[in-house]
Order: structure tokens, then sequence, then C-alpha cells
């Protein structure tokens, strides 16, 4: 359950300090400007908090009261933080501005005035001075707030480095009025309502407690809100049951729904997401281990660019991490290099997660098990595709040996369109799980190959895949000049008759065979090959001597063990022409000429 090792990981994450994660009844926000204001709430000025990074600036993250800002048309002022809205009631968008004036910025104020007595303290009461006598019209008299664009902002007092919402006397005021359920307090901070929640037993824990009616937003999820989408809910009355409406049908307790969702946060949105997340096709990919190893440190890059990542990293000491898990890989065994003391007791932990919608989350896939565990099945993931690099003149540099997963599924998309969203999900699965692969992973490559007739590198391994683990089949890495499949001879024998009409014709082409002939013969090769053998003949015909007995030997030795030319090829059997064409094609290009074609006699 994805929530419960959420919940575990909260434990860890709540001590380390480079997360970010939030106590419950706050949230880090990205904070784009502050406003200074005199003691007496007069305005001092309006000041950029960005950070400069590679020529662009960039929201500085925050700890603020309050959880993340509920979505929705309706009118939500947030605590002592906001957009240019509410706290200023302007905005760069010039359609919303008499929305800012009359709507959200009164209400901002107003929330804030209603609680000056309560919380007694004189900065908070700076900050409302400030909003009883700001004109939304003057907002266009600070050009900084054209070139921030929006955003968040926070208040601050002149001479102090803290912002108000840091006063002891504010923060005590909001620990008290939240107690034990932060989203209680949101709910009466945003609509006035202060209902008790109700108290049942806590799915995650197994303790009782007040029970979450609403869960936090999930940040950092490729498709959704950049405000945050629901991972648990029901808003539809046919998903309820025994008279419980929204999140009461999976009753969570409000700690742990605050703690499982702020943990899920802090890897997807924190400073640390670039070691915890990948994006492929679609599939928000999160990961971390039972508690902190170094294999934290470079499983991302060995998902996102496989075996490729090790001739993009520069730091010494993590290209040697890096290298550790490549070997642990290729071999199939624990890792060495310090990258985890304990594999087989190290627990690791990866889920999937997409946006269907831009408001919901759906989880994908959710796979626990220790380190050695994963290690073996991505070793057997990358045995099972393994196929002879590609060669060919130009290429500048080699495939990887063990390629990323966005870089196979890539070939599944049609020209200028996109990988089919639930095919990634289903294939990371059969790699972390050592399942099978998904059937459509196989067809619709197969389509690819039959509609452009290119069988390359990763489609070749994609193949392979597919006929090694799900369909038990031996097939060998590199060419197989003992194997007789008819579809393996076949698709053999269409490369050898492309590269002869190559050497025949060189640049007068303008199209080969394969581009041509590569469908039909691979699906109905009694149709086809004959009508390819009589071309062959013209082209032989204009060979070199040496070269055309070297091209009839190797031509015979293929047609040798086929009796005649069948009807029809099964897709499996499309699947060994495809590998039959990508290996021989290797071997009349590997060495470049008459060598090549004798180590295929």
């Amino acid at each position: 359950m994805p929530m419960r090792a959420l919940y575990q990981l909260a434990q860890r994450l709540r001590g380390d300090p480079s997360y970010l994660m939030a106590p419950p009844g706050r949230s880090y926000q990205k904070v784009s400007f502050v406003v200074v204001i005199e003691r007496d709430g007069s305005l001092v000025g309006i000041e950029d908090f960005r950070e400069a990074d590679g020529g662009k600036a960039h929201p500085r993250p925050v700890l603020v009261l309050g959880i993340t800002k509920p979505s929705g048309s309706g009118i939500n002022p947030c605590f002592l933080w906001d957009s240019t809205e509410y706290l200023l009631g302007w905005s760069v968008d010039p359609g919303k501005l008499d929305r800012a004036r009359e709507r959200t910025f009164p209400a901002f104020r107003e929330k804030h005035l209603g609680v000056e007595k309560e919380i007694d303290d004189p900065a908070f009461s700076a900050v409302c001075r400030f909003l009883e006598g700001w004109d939304p019209g003057k907002a266009a008299d600070h050009p900084v707030l054209e070139e921030i664009g929006g955003g968040f902002g926070l208040f601050r007092l002149r001479g102090e480095t803290s912002f108000v919402h840091d006063r002891e006397a504010v923060r005590q005021w909001w620990d008290r009025r939240t107690g034990q359920d932060p989203d209680r307090m949101q709910k009466w901070w945003t609509t006035g309502s202060d209902e008790e929640p109700p108290v049942g037993e806590c799915l995650v824990t197994g303790q009782r407690g007040p029970i979450a009616r609403l869960h936090p937003k999930v940040k950092g999820v490729v498709g959704a809100h950049t405000a945050g989408a629901t991972i648990a809910g029901f808003n539809n009355r046919s998903f309820e049951s025994y008279g419980l409406t929204q999140s009461f049908n999976a009753p969570v307790s409000v700690e742990a729904a605050h703690l499982s969702i702020g943990a899920l946060n802090a890897l997807l949105s924190g400073p640390g997401r670039e070691r915890h997340c990948v994006i492929v096709g679609g599939t928000t990919v999160v990961f971390w281990t039972e508690r902190p190893s170094a294999v934290e440190d470079v499983f991302a890059q060995f998902l996102s660019r496989g075996s490729a990542a090790l001739e993009e990293v520069e730091d010494p000491a993590q290209l040697a991490r890096l290298q550790a898990l490549v070997r642990a890989v290729r071999e199939g065994k624990a890792p060495g290099g310090g990258l985890v003391d304990d594999p087989g007791g190290t627990g690791f932990f990866i889920l999937g997660l997409a946006a269907p919608t831009p408001a919901r989350i759906a989880v994908r896939f959710f796979h626990r098990g220790s380190v050695d565990i994963l290690l073996g099945n991505l070793h057997r993931h990358f045995s099972d595709i393994r196929v002879a690099r590609e060669y060919g003149k130009g290429r500048k540099k080699p495939q990887p040996e063990f390629p990323a997963a966005w870089y196979l599924l890539q070939e599944t998309a049609a020209p200028g369109g996109e990988i089919p969203p639930l095919l990634a999900p289903a294939f990371l699965e059969a790699i972390v799980t050592g399942k099978r692969y998904p059937e459509s992973l196989f067809t619709t490559v197969m389509r690819r190959i039959t509609v452009d007739g290119t069988v390359n590198y990763p489609r070749a391994c994609l193949v392979r895949g597919y006929l090694v683990r799900n369909l038990g089949k031996e097939v060998h890495v590199s060419l197989d000049t003992s194997r007789t499949d008819p579809g393996y001879r076949l698709g053999r024998l269409f490369a050898v008759l492309e590269k002869t009409q190559s050497d025949a014709l060189g640049g007068q082409l303008n199209s080969t065979i394969r581009e041509r002939y590569y469908g039909s013969a691979s699906a109905t090769p009694a149709a086809v090959f004959p009508r390819l053998l009589r071309t062959y003949q013209h082209h032989l015909a204009k060979l070199d001597p040496g070269w055309k007995i070297h091209r009839e030997k190797l031509v015979q030795e293929i047609l040798d063990p086929l009796g005649a030319f069948p009807a029809h090829l099964g897709l499996a059997e499309q699947g060994l022409f495809a590998l039959g064409y990508y290996h021989q094609r290797n071997a009349l290009f590997g060495g470049g000429g008459k060598e090549a074609e004798e180590a295929g006699d």
C-alpha cells in the first residue's frame, strides 16, 4: 500500500532538512516577492524575492502557515501568504484585475482583520493596518510586479530578517487553532466552518483518531495542476458506500494523510526531485530506499539515461557510484562501491503516478522489494532485450549497452505523436518486477516496423525482449546462422537482397526494396519473395565477380533449409523476421565488406 510506505518514509524525512518536508499545518511554497512594511503598516517597498539560477530567476521555497492553496474558482485566501491578487488586489492578467480588486483582496483583508485581536501581535497588527490602507490601484506604481509576473508573496517588517508569519505569537496562535487537524484549520480559515471531524480507525496506522475529510494535494506530477491534484478522494456518489462521503470511504487519519502526502511531495517537488523522480512517457516515477543509501543518488540517472549517463557525469564521486551500479546490473549481483551496505535487507520502493485529468492522480503501479531483487530484475531485463548494437556508416557513437526505458518507448510513438499513455507504466512495472512485458508493447512496435520498414537498435531490443520473456524463445544476441525458423531465415534473406540492390545501384536509388516491400515481405512472403529474387538476379549481375560469388553463397546458405516460401507469417514469426533482418544487416555492414559476409557462411 503506497500510503503506508510513504508514512514510514515520512518518519525518515522529518529529521532530514535537505528534503524540506513541512510539519503538519505548514507547507513549503514558492515565493516570488515580499511586501516590506513599517510598524505602522505603511508600505516601504515590494522586493523581488526570486533567486537567479542559470540566467533565470526562480521563486524560493519558504515554510509558511497553512497547507497547499485550495483550488477552484471560489474565494480562498491564505494566511499571511498568497498571490498578488489576494495580497495586493493586482493581477498581471488585465482580465482578472476587477476580480482581484473587488473580491479577492477584500476577502484577504477581512480574514486577517477578523483574527487581529486573537493573535495580539504588533507585527500582525502592522499587516492589518497595511491591508486597511492599501489601494490596489497603486500596484501599478511598482514595476517589479510586472517583472515578477505574479506568484506568491509574504510580509516582512523593515529591519527584520524573518517574516511576519514566523513571529512566535503568530505561530503559537496558529498551532493552538490547528491542533492536530490542519485540514480542519484550513477549512475554518477559508469557509468559516469549524465542525468536528469524525473519529475512526486509520487504514495506514491502525490507530483511532480524527479522519481526514480531504487529503493534501500532491504536487509535481506531470500533467496535473501546478497547485497540486488529489490522489485519494471520492467525488461521485457511485463510488461511495455505507453512507460515507469523500475520503471517509477510505479512512486515513489526519496525521497519516498529511505525513504521507508530505513525504511524497518532498520527493516530487523538493530539492531532491532530480534524485528521486523520472518522467517516462507521461508517467512520473518516484523511488526511494528504506534508509538513506547512495543508490538513491544514482538510480534516477540510470533509469532516465541508461548506461549513456556514464558519458554525462562530470563529478568523479558520482561517476564512481554510477559505475558501481552499472557493474551490479551487468553482473546481476549486489553492488560494490559503497552504494548500499545490506542489499538484501534494504527495502526499495518505486511508485508510478499519472494524471488522467489535471485534478486527479492515478497510481499506475507500486512495487516494493529489496535492492538485490531490484538489481536482479534489472539484470534480467537487460539480458532479455540485449542485441548486438547497430553498426552503420556515419554513426557518431554506439548505442548504449543498457538503453533507458524512454529510449525504447519512443519507438512506439508515431512520427510527431506521443507514447501510448498506458504503455509506459506497464513497461516500467515489467522492468522492475520481472513480470511479462505488456502485449501492446510488441504489437505497437511491430506496427511501427511494418509502416516504415525500419528495424533499428531500440526496436530490435523490444522485439527480442518480448520473444524471450513472453514467448520463451531462445534468440541469439547477434547473427545465428544455425537458426532455421522461416521468419528468421526470410528476414536474413531480405537484408541480403537489400544490400545487393544497394551495392549494384548505389546513388541511383530513389527507394530501396525495404521502403517498398518490407511490410508485405514479412507478412506474406510467398507473394513477394519470388519477385524480389528475380530482381536480385539483375542486381547480382552488376557486382564484381568476387563479390558475386560470395553473395550467391550467402543467399544459397539462407535458402537451403526452406522448402518453400510460406504464404503467411504470424506476428511472432514477423518478430523473428525483424531480428533476422537486423542481425544479417549488421553482419553485412559490421566488417565493411567481404569478411562480414564470410562470417555469415
